[in-house]
C-alpha cells in the first residue's frame, strides 16, 4: 500500500538525515539505494550497489560507520543473513581503528546494531502489508468457495434426494394408467396457498394434506412437499445470519415511498438467530411507516455493545401515540431473552427500539509478539543504552530507573491514546533534565512518537514542534555548540518518527488483516444470503408449482394427467438445475420462458392469463432478476389472494424496462405487509440500480419492478398470453 511506502521513505529519510546534516553527503546515496531495496527487497544487483556504496561512504569518505547498518540490516533478509554479523562488526573495527576510545566505539556499535534491527523491520512489514493487501480477495474467493461446497453438500443430501425421488416417481406415474376423481379450482387454490405458509404449516407432514391418498403420485406430492419444507427451511437458516441484506430492502422501500432514509449500522456480522428476529422487526417497522403515508424522514441504526445488538427505528410521521403494530412481536423478542418497545419522543417522532443478545463472538487471537513492537522494544532499549553511555556513574541507578519507566510507558502507548502514559513520559523527557543535564535532552523523540500516534495530524505535528522547539531551547539555555544542539534536536524527531512509524506500520498490518477476515466473513455472509434468495425464489417457486400440477393430475383423467406429469417432469428437471444454481453455478433465465411456465402454473389453478411482454433484449443479468421477479409474483398470487384474473406485461419507459404483474382478487390485510420474498426482489433489483413497487387498488394488487436497459436501439421481443 502506498501509505505504508510512504512511511518507510520518511523513516529513511530521518535516519539519513542525521547524517547528511554531518557532513556525509554520500549518505543521499545510501538513502536512495536503502529505498529502493526496502521497497523492492529480492533485487540483489541492489544489494551489491549497496554493499559497495556503503563502504565506498565510509572509508572513502569518512562517514559514519553506522551507515554499515543498512547493509547489515538489508542482509537480514537475505540467504546471505550470516554475513550480517560481520558486517557489524567491521564497524565496530573501523570506529575503533578510527578513534580509539571505548566509549565511543560502543555508541557508534550500538547505533549500528539498532539500525541493522530497523532496516529488516521495515522491509518485513511492508512486505507484510503487501501480502494482506493482495490476498485479501483471494482470501474472500477461497471463504466463498468453502462455503459454496459446505451448501451444496447440504442441499444435495436432503433436496437433491427430493427431487431425484420426484422425477423417478414421476416417470412411474407416467408408465401407469391413473384414476381418481377431479378437484374443483378451490381444492387446487387451497393446496397451492397451503404450501408456502408459515413454518408450522411446512413442518406438516404429507399425511396432514386432504387428498394425499396412496401410489406413485401421493409419493411424489409427499417427497415434493418435505422438499419445499427443507428448502424454505434452509432459505430462513441461511437468511437468518445478516441484518444487512434487510437494510438494504428498508432504504429501497422507504425511497420508493418518497420518505428520506438515513442508515447507520454499528453491529458486526453475521447476527445468527437474532439478526432473523430483528429483520422481522425492521420489515414491520419500515412497512408501517410506508403505510402510514405521513412520514419525511426515518432513521435506521444499529450498535452492538455490552453483549447486546439493538435496531432502532425512528420517524417524523407519527404526532399521536397509539398502538403499534409491532405488539404481536413483543412477546417473540422476550421469548428470545430482548426487549422490544416503541412510544413517542418529546420532539413528537415515534421510536420503535428492539434489543437482544449479541451472538458469541470468537476471543481476538493472541499470538506471539508483533514484529514490530519487539522491534520498538529493542530500538527504545538501544537508544536507553546510547543515553546510559553519558551518564555519570553516580547518577546511573536513577537514570536507569526513568529510563525503565519511560519504556514502559512507551509500549504502553503501542495500542493507542493512553492519557496517563503521555503525561508520564512528558513529565519524564523534561523534568529530570536539571538533574542529569543535556545528556537528557535525547528522550524528547521517545514522547514525540506516542503523541503522533494517539492525536490527529493537526493536533500532533503542533506539538511535536513544540517538544522539538523546547529541546532546542533547553539546548540553547545549556550553551551547547550549534552542531552539538542541531544534533540532539534532529536526533528526536528522527526518534518519534522511528517509534511513531514502527507502530503506525504495525497498524496498518492489523487493520489490514482485520479488513481481510471481515472481507471473507461479509463474502460468506453474502453468499448464503444469495443461495436464501436462490432456494426461496427459484427452488422455492418450483417445488410449489410441482405441488399443484401434481394434485391436479392426480384428479384428471388419465389422458390429461400425462399432460400434467410432462410438464412436472420439466419442472422437476429445471428444480435440478435451480439446485445446481443455489449452489453456486451460473444461472440465466429467459423472461419469455418464465411467462409461458407461469401462465401454466397459474391455469392449473383455474387462474384466466394474459401476456404481453413488449420489452427490448436485455443484459442476462437484468433479464434473470425479473423473471425471478415474475416468479415471486405469482407464487403470492396463489398464496395470497382469490384471484381470477391476473395481467403479466413488461415494456420499455426511458431506458429502463418494466415489468408489470395484476390480479384480482387481493386481500389488503396480507398485502400490506412485506414478505421475504420481496424483500428478496428489492435487494436483487437494487443491485442493478432497479426497483420495485407494490399497491392494492380496488381489489386488484399491482407489483411492478423496473431496470435500466442495455440499449435502445435492440429489437423488440414480443408475446402475447394464449
Amino acid at each position: 500500500m502506498l501509505l505504508a511506502r510512504v512511511i518507510v521513505v520518511a523513516v529513511l529519510a530521518a535516519l539519513s538525515s542525521v547524517y547528511v546534516l554531518a557532513g556525509a553527503g554520500g549518505a543521499v546515496l545510501v538513502f536512495a539505494v536503502q529505498c529502493l531495496y526496502t521497497l523492492w527487497a529480492g533485487k540483489w544487483w541492489l544489494l551489491a550497489a549497496q554493499a559497495v556504496l556503503v563502504y565506498w561512504v565510509t572509508l572513502g569518505t569518512g562517514s559514519s560507520v553506522v551507515v554499515l547498518g543498512f547493509l547489515a540490516g538489508s542482509l537480514l533478509v537475505t540467504r546471505l543473513w550470516a554475513v550480517a554479523p560481520g558486517v557489524v562488526f567491521s564497524a565496530v573495527v573501523i570506529a575503533y581503528a578510527r578513534g580509539g576510545d571505548v566509549v565511543t566505539t560502543l555508541d557508534l556499535a550500538i547505533t549500528t546494531v539498532l539500525m541493522t534491527l530497523i532496516v529488516p523491520g521495515l522491509i518485513r512489514l511492508v512486505e507484510r502489508v503487501d501480502e494482506l493487501h493482495a490476498t485479501r480477495r483471494a482470501l474472500a474467493a477461497a471463504a466463498v468457495g468453502e462455503e459454496r461446497l459446505r451448501i451444496a453438500a447440504e442441499l444435495s443430501d436432503g433436496l437433491g434426494r427430493g427431487l431425484a425421488t420426484i422425477i423417478a416417481g414421476v416417470r412411474r406415474a407416467m408408465r401407469d394408467s391413473g384414476t381418481g376423481m377431479r378437484a374443483s379450482a378451490a381444492d387446487l387454490r387451497a393446496s397451492a396457498t397451503d404450501l408456502p405458509g408459515t413454518a408450522t404449516d411446512l413442518r406438516a407432514s404429507a399425511t396432514d394434506v386432504p387428498g394425499s391418498g396412496t401410489g406413485e403420485l401421493g409419493e411424489v406430492v409427499s417427497a415434493a412437499r418435505r422438499s419445499l419444507a427443507d428448502a424454505r427451511a434452509a432459505a430462513a437458516g441461511y437468511r437468518a445470519m445478516s441484518l444487512t441484506p434487510e437494510l438494504t430492502t428498508a432504504r429501497a422501500m422507504l425511497a420508493a415511498a418518497g420518505v428520506d432514509v438515513e442508515v447507520r449500522a454499528g453491529h458486526a456480522e453475521p447476527l445468527g438467530p437474532a439478526g432473523a428476529l430483528l429483520a422481522t422487526v425492521l420489515r414491520e417497522a419500515v412497512t408501517d411507516v410506508v403505510r402510514r403515508g405521513t412520514a419525511r424522514l426515518c432513521v435506521i441504526e444499529t450498535m452492538e455493545r455490552s453483549g447486546t445488538v439493538t435496531l432502532r427505528v425512528t420517524d417524523d410521521g407519527r404526532r399521536t401515540a397509539e398502538d403499534d403494530a409491532l405488539s404481536d412481536l413483543a412477546a417473540r423478542v422476550a421469548e428470545a431473552g430482548g426487549r422490544l418497545a416503541g412510544g413517542l419522543s418529546d420532539q413528537g417522532r415515534h421510536t420503535v427500539e428492539a434489543t437482544l443478545p449479541a451472538p458469541q463472538r470468537a476471543p481476538e487471537e493472541r499470538g506471539r509478539a508483533d514484529l514490530s513492537v519487539l522491534l520498538l522494544a529493542a530500538v527504545l532499549v538501544g537508544f536507553s543504552l546510547k543515553a546510559l553511555l553519558q551518564i555519570p556513574a553516580q547518577l546511573l541507578l536513577p537514570a536507569v530507573a526513568l529510563l525503565a519507566v519511560i519504556v514502559v510507558m512507551q509500549l504502553r502507548s503501542v495500542t493507542g491514546r493512553h492519557m496517563t502514559a503521555l503525561s508520564v513520559m512528558a513529565v519524564l523527557a523534561f523534568a529530570p533534565i536539571p538533574l542529569f543535564g543535556p545528556i537528557w535532552l535525547g528522550t524528547g523523540g521517545f514522547l514525540a512518537g506516542p503523541v503522533l500516534l494517539a492525536f490527529r495530524p493537526r493536533t500532533a505535528w503542533p506539538l511535536v514542534a513544540a517538544i522539538i522547539a523546547a529541546t532546542a531551547a533547553v539546548a540553547a539555555s545549556y550553551g551547547l555548540p550549534l552542531p552539538a544542539a542541531a544534533n540532539v534536536t534532529v536526533s528526536n524527531l528522527v526518534t518519534g518518527l522511528v517509534v511513531y512509524s514502527l507502530l503506525r506500520l504495525a497498524g496498518l498490518a492489523k487493520e489490514l488483516q482485520a479488513a481481510r477476515e471481515g472481507l471473507a466473513r461479509s463474502a460468506v455472509v453474502e453468499e448464503r444470503l444469495r443461495a436464501a434468495r436462490d432456494l426461496h425464489d427459484l427452488l422455492g417457486h418450483n417445488l410449489a408449482a410441482i405441488l399443484l400440477k401434481c394434485e391436479l393430475a392426480r384428479r384428471l383423467p388419465p389422458e390429461r394427467a400425462r399432460a400434467e406429469l410432462a410438464d412436472v417432469l420439466e419442472m422437476a428437471e429445471r428444480a435440478e438445475h435451480d439446485l445446481r444454481s443455489v449452489s453456486g453455478e451460473q444461472l440465466d433465465l429467459s423472461l419469455a420462458a418464465e411467462a409461458e411456465s407461469a401462465a401454466s402454473v397459474l391455469r392449473a389453478a383455474r387462474v384466466e392469463v394474459s401476456a404481453d411482454l413488449a420489452h427490448p433484449e436485455l443484459p442476462a443479468e437484468v433479464e434473470t432478476v425479473l423473471s425471478t421477479v415474475l416468479r415471486e409474483a405469482v407464487t403470492n398470487v396463489l398464496r395470497h389472494s382469490s384471484a381470477r384474473h391476473c395481467v403479466i406485461g413488461t415494456a420499455a419507459e426511458g431506458g429502463r424496462v418494466r415489468l408489470t404483474v395484476r390480479n384480482d382478487g387481493a386481500r389488503a390485510a396480507e398485502a400490506r405487509h412485506g414478505s421475504s420474498g420481496l424483500g428478496n426482489l428489492t435487494t436483487r433489483l437494487a443491485a442493478l440500480d432497479g426497483r420495485l413497487t407494490t399497491g392494492v387498488e380496488d381489489g386488484w394488487f399491482q407489483l411492478d419492478a423496473t431496470a435500466p436497459l442495455a440499449s435502445a436501439a435492440t429489437p423488440l421481443l414480443s408475446a402475447t398470453g394464449r
